[in-house]
């Protein structure tokens, strides 16, 4: 019977503690009390013209950039292996502008166009890595699939 006393003593001297120190007990057995009335600084508007041009829309400057074009033919890589053509075509374009003179991304970028069924562009990056690399030791197939690949339209 001692314990069961010292606990319920213990237990109301607890609640007891618990209600008297502010911020501990729940709203309800708290006495309503109002926040302090804080003025609130009024925000100041900015007035900011819309650019006149979109950045995006912009046009890019490619200067030679061996690094930015070995990236871009990584980028293509990647997108290669997940059989989206399309993002890898326009990544192998890209390593293109960055450093014209890259003959792997010249023959990444006809191997995208020809994916797409796009012959005629197929045939002019493949022209061109021939023209880069006639040497290479992938020459020879690439020569074949330009001779497989449909002659371009002559206009009248």
């Amino acid at each position: 019977m001692e314990n069961y006393t010292q606990i319920v003593t213990r237990s109301t001297w607890a609640a007891a503690l618990f209600l008297a120190l502010p911020g501990l007990a729940t709203p309800a057995q708290q006495p309503a009390q109002r926040p302090p009335q804080q003025q609130t600084p009024q925000p100041t508007v900015v007035e900011v013209e819309p650019p006149e041009e979109d950045e995006a829309s912009k046009p890019k400057d490619y200067a030679f950039n061996p690094l930015q074009a070995e990236k871009e033919l990584r980028i293509g890589n990647f997108y290669w292996k997940k059989k989206s053509y399309r993002a890898a075509a326009l990544r192998y374009e890209e390593a293109t502008k960055w450093n014209p003179g890259y003959a792997e991304a010249w023959l990444k970028l006809g191997e995208a166009h020809e994916k797409l069924k796009q012959s005629a562009e197929a045939r002019t990056a493949y022209e061109q890595f021939l023209t880069l690399a006639d040497d290479d030791k992938r020459a020879p197939d690439v020569k074949k699939r330009v001779t497989k690949l449909p002659a371009p339209k002559k206009e009248s």
